[in-house]
């Protein structure tokens, strides 16, 4: 790879002429074994199973690819598996840090699954396993493009920081405490976290943020007990009442009703409006994966994809009173519970959101309902501006050109990674989710039959090569 090739960045013939130089199929190949081995491996942190076992497995492959290691673990008496971190130092001053996972969802319910969730199996041209897409794939890639540049150049030219947790399928309940003691071993320039994958016409994709969480459950008593249902001419049923209160969270509008919930919303710069108008309509292929007729509203577009990005939510996740057996149970509930979560946009902050909802029940007459808060996370997000999403746009840019394709760029996704909040105050960098996860919007992450595409695995190697190569230039 000439000095020219290296260093060119825009145009596509450069590029191609860069990526061609490596192997694609014998890294496809290497990057495939890599991540058989680890999807063999349980690691389901909702469950504690193979937990320590997945954390040797990840720290034996950086060593094997030239990092150095070592294991964030908890204090005495906090039961919290090791972060895995890892460094490879680069002939140059630029210093990258990676953000991955190794535990995965819990595999159930194993009757869906068309192969055993931890027996890698290819069909189709996919490989079907749990955490094949989420997050273990990533992984994989990240070390096989490592270790390609490395053999083609013997050295990065960038450092490389690696912190790698077993935690974040229960919400990183840890990982703050874990990382703040070794938080001036990740200081870098920028963080790819967990990354992006590839859009429908294999272009990459990217995201420059999540959106916040609050997760509430709401428990109502009204009886010491299950009653009778002829007594409900004279008893209070706890499930109508908590109906009732939920009723006062959100209007049909969809417009939530809290006081001040609306308050600090930041509104979407104009950059950023320009982005959300520049992408495709997808409503017809919305509709049918989500198998509805029409989205809330009847919105479509442009407003749809705005109000996506931009929109905070309050969501019934679930609710529970009452009989739900099969058949009749002529019974007035004494109990109910409903779980809430609320996604969050800048610039709002759980705990003032949490402190709202509790005035609103109170002022509403429902200041008997218990609120226990589960999971928060504020919102993160890297401006578009920022010099250093500016460079992985570029970057994105020169690789889809290749393909005659462009980047897909997501401002802030509708999940919560509560993990960025706790980088943001510990290391304070610009991040983002970089093109380069071998994963699609149909990966079927956290439900049965989830998998990669091989082709996407194909297109993350070359990606991460593309990137690690070219950042210095950041």
């Amino acid at each position: 790879m000439s000095t020219a090739d290296t260093n060119n960045v825009d145009g596509s013939s450069a590029n191609r002429a860069n990526l061609d130089n490596f192997d694609a199929e014998a890294l496809t190949a290497e990057a495939q074994s890599l991540l058989e081995q680890f999807c063999r491996q349980p690691s389901i942190a909702a469950q504690h199973q193979g937990i320590a076992e997945m954390a040797a497995l990840i720290e034996d492959a950086l060593r094997a690819t030239g990092f150095t290691t070592q294991r964030f673990a908890a204090p005495a008496g906090v039961d919290a598996p090791d972060i895995v971190y890892g460094e490879l130092r680069g002939s140059g001053p630029y210093t990258m840090l990676l953000y991955n996972h190794y535990d995965v969802q819990p595999p159930e319910p194993f009757e869906l699954w068309l192969s055993p969730p931890f027996e890698p199996t290819v069909r189709d041209g996919k490989l079907f396993a749990r955490g094949s897409s989420d997050n273990k794939g990533e992984i994989a890639a990240r070390l096989t493009a490592i270790r390609a540049l490395r053999a083609a150049h013997g050295t990065l030219p960038i450092t490389i920081r690696w912190i790698i947790e077993g935690e974040e399928e229960i919400g990183s309940p840890h990982f703050e405490q874990l990382i703040a003691p070794h938080a001036d071993l990740l200081k870098a320039d920028g963080c790819f976290w967990e990354g992006s994958g590839f859009g429908r016409e294999d272009n990459p994709t990217l995201g420059l943020g999540s959106k916040g969480l609050l997760y509430v459950q709401l428990d109502l008593q009204g009886m010491a007990g299950d009653a009778h249902s002829g007594n409900a001419t004279i008893l209070p049923s706890a499930a109508w009442r908590l109906v009732q209160a939920l009723a006062t969270l959100r209007a049909p509008d969809g417009r939530i009703t809290i006081p001040g919930f609306y308050d600090t919303v930041r509104e979407p710069t104009e950059a950023q409006l320009a982005v959300v108008a520049s992408h495709p309509d997808d409503d017809d292929l919305l509709k049918e994966t989500f198998g509805v007729e029409r989205f809330n509203d009847g919105l479509a577009g442009f407003e749809l994809r705005k109000r996506y990005s931009f929109a905070p939510t309050c969501n019934i996740a679930g609710l529970l009173s009452g009989y739900t057996g099969e058949g009749t149970k002529t019974v007035l509930p004494a109990k109910a519970m409903a779980k809430i979560d609320f996604r969050l946009v800048p610039d709002q902050e759980p705990d003032d959101i949490l402190a709202k909802l509790k005035a609103h029940l109170a002022a509403q007459g429902y200041g008997d309902i218990a609120v226990t808060t589960f999971s928060n996370a504020e919102p993160v997000v890297t401006p578009i501006e920022d010099p250093f999403a500016q460079r992985v746009i570029e970057l994105a840019e020169a690789y889809a050109a290749t393909n005659g394709t462009k980047p897909e760029i997501t401002l802030i996704g509708g999940g919560t990674l509560p993990l960025l909040g706790a980088l943001r105050r510990q290391v304070g960098l610009p991040g983002l989710s970089a093109p380069g996860n071998p994963t699609y919007w149909a990966n079927g992450a956290h439900a049965p039959n989830e998998h990669i595409r091989l082709r996407d695995l194909r297109n993350a190697v070359l990606l991460n090569c593309h990137q690690f190569m070219h950042l210095e230039g950041a």
